[in-house]
């Protein structure tokens, strides 16, 4: 059966290298998003953490000088563009909170520079070049997974470690997103071989495409390229349609923006043949509440 395309919305992804100088990577961000938005994009994606070099490497208590409120001189200048070029556009912000309390946070503006979503990284990870539990408390919002009517689209925002985590995406699908938005810093330590390079930049779009498919959704994953310090960040941004397939993919060491025309005519259709949200046993899930076992 072939279907005809219904309701296209376009999004960019921007897939950056980062500097040690903040107001150098805002500006570069500023410029691709103008480019994605002559290009016709409608939504626009920025990596994770995108103003500065990723600075959870080591747990360096002078990186937390990085951070700023919301509203901020970071959400100010994302607003003003947004506005500018009439787009949605998903940043994200190194967020002070309150003295000692700090968050890695996902914003959404409108095509009116309006904030209209604000979502903080939930699950943090704690690993060799990435002690983000160092830096980030986890989000505490409620609901902690939503999604916002943002132009064209309905549309979910997680960050980065969220990527492993199907309660997360199917949360946020359960909300209402029709597109989930992944901003992303994840790369390849220098001692990894090539086959473990490979295997884990897999493993990491495996896990996104089943995200689509098992929610029936777009999901856009855009990660940073470049070497900084011990690691190198493998790119590779892509995007999977509600059947798991990738309909646009970057380079894995290339600065870019991608693009990818999304039919959202193509969820109610793929949710009907493949009605994975129809037979849910909602009666039968109460042990995804205990961390294992019965207890």
């Amino acid at each position: 059966m072939v279907r005809k395309p219904s309701r296209q919305v376009r999004v960019g992804l921007v897939q950056m290298s980062c500097t040690p100088r903040p107001d150098q990577n805002l500006k570069k961000a500023l410029g691709q998003i103008a480019k994605a938005a002559k290009e016709g994009a409608q939504i626009v994606c920025l990596q994770e953490l995108f103003r500065s070099l990723y600075f959870c490497q080591s747990e360096d208590d002078a990186q937390f000088a990085l951070a700023e409120e919301i509203p901020g001189p970071t959400s100010k200048a994302l607003a003003a563009s947004a506005a500018k070029h009439k787009i949605t556009l998903v940043g994200s912000i190194f967020e002070r909170r309150a003295e000692g309390l700090y968050h890695n946070t996902a914003v959404v503006f409108n095509e009116r520079g309006k904030m209209i979503g604000k979502y903080r990284k939930m699950h943090i990870p704690d690993d060799p070049r990435y002690y983000e539990k160092f830096f980030f408390t986890p989000g505490d919002a409620e609901p902690g997974f939503f999604a916002v009517p943002a132009g064209p689209a309905c549309i979910g925002t997680l960050v980065c470690w969220d990527q492993w985590y199907p309660e997360a995406a199917r949360l946020t699908a359960l909300a209402g997103a029709q597109i989930l938005f992944y901003p992303t810093a994840i790369g390849w330590h220098k001692e990894d071989g090539k086959e473990v390079r490979q295997a884990q930049a897999d493993a990491w779009e495996l896990i996104q495409r089943s995200h689509a498919l098992s929610n029936g959704c777009f999901v856009c994953a855009v990660n940073r390229v470049g070497v900084e310090d011990g690691l190198t960040f493998w790119g590779g941004s892509f995007v999977a349609d509600p059947f798991g397939r990738i309909i646009a993919k970057a380079s894995h060491d290339r600065e870019e923006i991608l693009y990818a025309d999304c039919d959202l005519g193509l969820i109610d259709w793929t949710r009907r043949h493949w009605p994975f949200l129809r037979d849910r046993r909602i009666d039968a899930y109460g042990g995804i509440l205990k961390r294992y076992g019965q207890s």
